[in-house]
């Protein structure tokens, strides 16, 4: 198969490029900057297009002759629907590693148009959203009138140059939970529990994490709240991000001074996952998972996917909904447990 990898030069497409190469995989590499993207084509002896995102038609030549795209230039509120867009028009099955609420709302707007073309659409194909995602459909099959879900995670290591931005950029929305149903606005970091990660129980606040969006649609459960570790300083930027008005250009300039994390750093960084379902019973069950670095997971799981993607049910799709609950479990070093209610 001939497929697309578009953001092959930033942190997390190189680190894609390579596992790919290393396993014998021959992705098209594809971006917007020849500088960057010549050597690293040459480099793993692969294929590669210059191609930006402006141009709708430009963007339908570079798909020409894939089999499926996996989507890695962030931030994606920037990037994801012309890409997206364009595999539509294209026919063309679509991936991507983004996390941001919004983007996953509107893709999933996209889904109808996606499913008439018969063109799968899957967001959150790293570590966001698939291992928060994989353990939300566990707890909700084992508590099938849950309505509430409490989803937590912890990813050492430093963000990457994409990530960093994003979360710059996503700061203008503050808090977001699902209520009712429904994506709400609330202050950030205004919630907290007690979770029980394998390593210990930590103290966790609220973050516009992407599984407000999809664990929704995974799940069916109507209210849920995202949350992680987060220091005070951080949190207290993040507010004073939001009365920024100039923060693009702020968040490009955190794209420039972070690196994101090197080898060693990735090497001996875990992540986990916490989550708890509750029913209006007072019944809860959890679920705990514990994998390698969000970059490596991120890695292994957009390539497992992109060689079945176009095997897919068309239409907007969540991790869970098209590879099934126990996908993540299948990822190199990743293990999950969970609880039966009680």
């Amino acid at each position: 198969m001939t497929w697309l990898l578009y953001g092959a030069t930033g942190y997390t497409g190189r680190l894609i490029a390579r596992r790919a190469a290393a396993q014998g995989l021959r992705p098209v590499l594809a971006g917007r900057n020849a500088a960057k993207l010549v050597p690293l084509a040459a480099e793993l002896g692969l294929e590669h297009r210059v191609f930006g995102l402006g141009e709708p038609a430009a963007v339908r030549r570079g798909l020409d002759g894939v089999t499926a795209v996996a989507h890695c230039a962030g931030p994606f509120a920037r990037t994801a629907l012309a890409m997206a867009t364009a595999c539509i028009a294209t026919r063309t099955p679509y991936l991507d590693i983004n996390g941001e609420i919004e983007v996953f709302e509107s893709l999933h707007a996209l889904g109808p148009r996606a499913a008439a073309a018969g063109v799968p659409l899957l967001p959150g194909a790293g570590f966001d959203v698939v291992p928060t995602d994989c353990v939300a459909a566990l707890l909700a099959a084992r508590l099938p009138d849950a309505t509430q879900l409490d989803l937590a995670f912890l990813a050492g290591g430093g963000p990457s140059p994409g990530t960093a931005r994003s979360a710059v950029d996503g700061a203008s929305y503050g808090g977001r939970i699902r209520s009712g149903g429904e994506i709400r606005t609330v202050p950030f970091g205004s919630r907290q529990v007690r979770a029980a990660f394998p390593s210990g129980a930590r103290t966790v606040v609220s973050v516009p994490w992407g599984d407000v969006s999809t664990a929704y649609y995974s799940t069916g459960i109507p209210d849920i709240t995202t949350y992680t570790t987060m220091p005070g300083p951080t949190l207290a930027m993040t507010r004073v991000l939001r009365l920024v008005p100039l923060r693009g250009v702020v968040s490009d300039a955190v794209g420039r001074v972070v690196r994101g994390p090197g080898e060693r750093r990735l090497d001996a960084t875990r992540s986990e996952v916490w989550g708890r379902a509750r029913d209006a019973a007072g019944n809860a069950a959890t679920a705990t998972l514990t994998g390698p670095s969000p970059y490596r997971l991120t890695a292994d799981a957009v390539l497992r996917i992109v060689v079945r993607l176009a095997e897919l049910p068309a239409g907007f799709q969540t991790p869970s909904l098209a590879l099934g609950a126990d996908f993540a479990s299948t990822l190199d070093g990743v293990k999950v447990r969970v609880q039966a209610p009680r």
